[in-house]
């Protein structure tokens, strides 16, 4: 038992090399729904928030490959709007949208301070705490939950203790969370850019 634990205790450092967490933290770059016009009684309006923040952990691995895994929160907010004159309720949307992406990255040789990476994955996206989506009757809500591929690229700046990674990510989800005729659809193309701080 005693080698053991003295083994534990010398890997402990090499382990700590390896891994690294922090906080991560963003804009999107594409809305997270479409409107459509072509609704004679029925319109929609995003109240988009511009933010995305959560943490991040990373396990630093051989061959200049890492893991990633991420948790991502953004709040949703959309507006269904009845025409002059339609009997169509009106109807405020909330929902927080939470996002675990799981990634593989690799950091290409460059300068001791700055290195560049690509990443890929899968993410997982789920909204929680959805109010007031029927309109009339129709949930405008197909999928509270959706799945999606990854590609990213960016910059690992090594500034003292800190890593500081600015990056552009692209998403292509599998669904969509809302599709209502004619009025509005979630998009299932999303890219964002996010910068995380890991220690």
């Amino acid at each position: 038992m005693r080698p053991l634990i003295l083994l534990l205790l010398a890997a402990a450092p090499l382990v700590a090399q390896r891994v690294s967490f922090g906080v991560k933290g963003g804009v999107p770059l594409t809305d997270f729904l479409d409107t459509v016009e072509s609704n004679p009684s029925l319109s929609a309006i995003e109240h988009p928030q511009h933010y995305i923040l959560g943490a991040t952990f990373e396990l630093r691995l051989p061959l200049s490959l890492a893991v990633e895994a991420d948790v991502l929160y953004r709040r949703l907010n959309y507006q269904t709007v009845p025409t002059t004159g339609a009997a169509v309720s009106a109807s405020l949307v909330t929902s927080n949208d939470w996002e675990f992406p799981v990634l593989l990255k690799y950091r290409f040789a460059g300068h001791k301070f700055v290195r560049p990476y690509i990443d890929a994955g899968v993410a997982f996206d789920r909204l929680q705490g959805l109010t007031n989506a029927v309109v009339n009757g129709v949930s405008a809500l197909k999928n509270s939950g959706t799945t999606g591929g990854v590609l990213g690229a960016g910059l690992d700046l090594h500034v003292l203790v800190l890593h500081i990674s600015p990056e552009i990510r692209y998403t292509r989800w599998t669904s969509q969370h809302f599709d209502l005729a004619n009025v509005l659809s979630s998009k299932q193309n999303q890219a964002e850019f996010l910068v995380g701080i890991t220690f």
